[in-house]
């Protein structure tokens, strides 16, 4: 009752408060951000009540300062996936002995739904590793068609934080080997290296919604035991077998095993907010300059929520990431619908979903309030809240974008000990516009401890930098939004980017859909110019279905394929094209 009446109340002050003040100021800044960052709205999770109530209070920011409402009232609605939740009639029964869902056992978010009964086969860890230091085939001489597979969770190097098999020993890298070997569906299960309590972990959604077309759960080691009754093993003997001998091992079971699934993936619904000051030259209001913030964050974090404090279950604020960047984007289009002197239109949106995987800033792109050739630069503000006073450091992204850029950040800085970096790409809503060619600047005030845990509060917010911050950008906003031509876009860095962890030998050169959109396959939202994939004749848009005659579901089967190509070779990469099949010949 009293989230309800603070809602009510807060939202009656701001759709009365039709006075604002229309310069940057500390006060509001605070009083925008200590109100995104709130408690009451339990950490912004998309789809969730607090992440509604934000987006209404950013609309009636906009509305309330004369801003023109694009798309539905200043809201372009889109879909999203965000949770992975039990359905009814997840059972498994071993030789006809029944097992309890999340006590004994728990599919995972990207198995298939439906019921398979088969016999078992032991197959180690359930990898198929062949690198140029490592050679490790649970599958060798191993037949597991039509069969469950049983594999350890992990790897045989576990103790080794830089091991060479991270990379292949993930869940889903097992379920696509699994799946090369014509399995029936694969159960996973803990050794006690890997876990000495045995404990189950929840079920989440990885934020991708592609999925197997087999059964894949995760079991407790009575359940595997009872699999491998008659044997005269136990997960234990088998894991302390594999990791003496350094080699896999396998055996058939003769268990009969039926397992039956139902996992729902809980779509929901939110938006990105979005409005618009009008240009006044009449030659030049007909191009547009983007302003973008993400407002939401983590929610409650928790496994899969990208908390680095994923076994706390807390609301994470996101005071700095990004409600410091969304309160910025609301007082820069304050001031500009006040001044209303700005040539060329100027779009201010606050992204939805940016934490889920660009996936607001993606549906703007997709489907833009303006023709996208006509936008001619977009600024992103993500985490400006933890200016450091003593080095005055701020990181300015995407200056290589455009020829002009870093000329004109070096001629308007008021004093910044600023840090340029050229690439367009990065992990935020501006990357989305870099793959339209669009110029980039992405303004940020750097990393800290609090990054994604229930830590990062108003409390330890910089509000006088956040206005520091805020008018540079708008001295930046209005240079470029006033001046005679537009910025001079250039290519900047490759139009992918992958994780430090990743160590793939060879790489084709695009930016894949990260989400699982497309359920056919790998959709490529971008390929950089001069990489393989550009010069074997891919393009965005292409659905990669295949990679050397072997399938691609998404981005983890995409991945997992990598790893197994040498360097230097000619590969068949099958894909989809305006619905029609075909074969590339990439040079790598």
């Amino acid at each position: 009752m009293k989230f309800i009446y603070f809602v009510v109340l807060v939202m009656f002050v701001v759709s009365c408060g039709q006075k604002f003040n229309s310069e940057i100021t500390v006060a509001d800044i605070q009083g925008n951000i200590e109100f995104l960052a709130s408690d009451s709205l339990k950490g912004r999770k998309p789809g969730k009540q607090g992440d509604s109530l934000a987006s209404e209070f950013i609309r009636t920011k906009f509305e309330n300062a004369g801003l023109e409402l694009l798309y539905d009232s200043g809201f372009q609605k889109f879909g999203l996936i965000t949770a992975a939740e039990l359905g009814e009639g997840n059972s498994l029964t071993v030789n006809g002995k029944s097992f309890k869902v999340e006590a004994n056992f728990l599919p995972y978010a990207f198995s298939s739904n439906g019921k398979a009964e088969a016999n078992v086969v032991f197959a180690g860890y359930g990898l198929k590793v062949d690198a140029d230091t490592i050679y490790w085939d649970d599958f060798e001489g191993v037949d597991v068609s039509g069969k469950w597979i049983l594999a350890l969770q992990g790897d045989p190097d576990m103790d080794n934080a830089e091991s060479p098999f991270v990379q292949y020993s993930t869940e889903r890298a097992k379920a696509l080997n699994a799946s090369d070997n014509k399995a029936a569906g694969l159960i996973l299960v803990a050794g006690p290296s890997f876990s000495k309590s045995d404990k189950l972990s929840s079920l989440f959604f990885d934020k991708n919604s592609r999925r197997y077309s087999f059964p894949i759960v995760q079991v407790t080691r009575e359940v595997a035991n009872q699999m491998l009754a008659g044997t005269g093993a136990t997960v234990a003997s088998l894991e302390s077998e594999m990791l003496a001998k350094n080699a896999p091992v396998s055996l058939a079971a003769n268990a009969k095993v039926v397992i039956n699934v139902n996992v729902s993936l809980k779509e929901t619904q939110t938006e990105n907010v979005v409005a618009m000051v009008p240009g006044i030259d009449e030659k030049l209001k007909n191009e547009y300059v983007v302003v973008g913030a993400h407002f939401d964050h983590l929610g409650m974090g928790g496994p899969g929520s990208g908390s680095r404090m994923p076994d706390t279950i807390a609301i994470h604020n996101g005071a700095d990431d990004n409600a410091s960047g969304t309160a910025s984007v609301i007082e820069m289009a304050e001031k500009a619908a006040a001044a209303k002197n700005n040539k060329r239109s100027i779009i201010f949106v606050a992204f939805g979903a940016e934490e889920m995987g660009l996936v607001g800033s993606k549906a703007f792109t997709a489907n833009p309030p303006v023709d996208i050739k006509k936008i001619v630069a977009m600024f992103n503000l993500d985490m400006v809240g933890r200016l450091d006073t003593a080095s005055n450091a701020l990181s300015v992204g995407g200056t290589k974008t455009a020829k002009e850029i870093e000329g004109i950040l070096n001629k308007l800085n008021p004093g910044f000990q600023l840090a340029f970096s050229g690439e367009g790409v990065g992990p935020s809503d501006h990357a989305s516009f870099y793959l339209q060619d669009i110029p980039v600047i992405y303004l940020n005030t750097g990393a800290h401890d609090d990054y994604h845990t229930p830590r990062d509060d108003a409390e330890f917010i910089n509000f006088e930098g956040v206005r520091k911050v805020d008018e540079y950008c708008y001295s930046l906003l209005t240079e470029v939004a006033d001046r005679d031509s537009v910025l001079t876009f250039q290519e900047a860095g490759a139009k992918y980017q992958r994780s430090r962890s990743e160590r793939y030998k060879v790489t084709l050169g695009i930016m894949p859909d990260f989400a699982g959109i497309e359920k056919r396959g790998l959709r490529i939202d971008a390929v950089t110019k001069g990489k393989p994939a550009d010069l074997g004749g891919m393009k965005k848009g292409d659905i990669i279905t295949a990679i050397e005659g072997k399938s691609v579901g998404g981005i983890y089967d995409y991945m997992s394929r990598l790893q197994s190509i040498e360097a230097g070779k000619i590969i068949t990469v099958d894909i989809l094209r305006n619905n029609k099949p075909t074969v590339l010949l990439i040079q790598l």
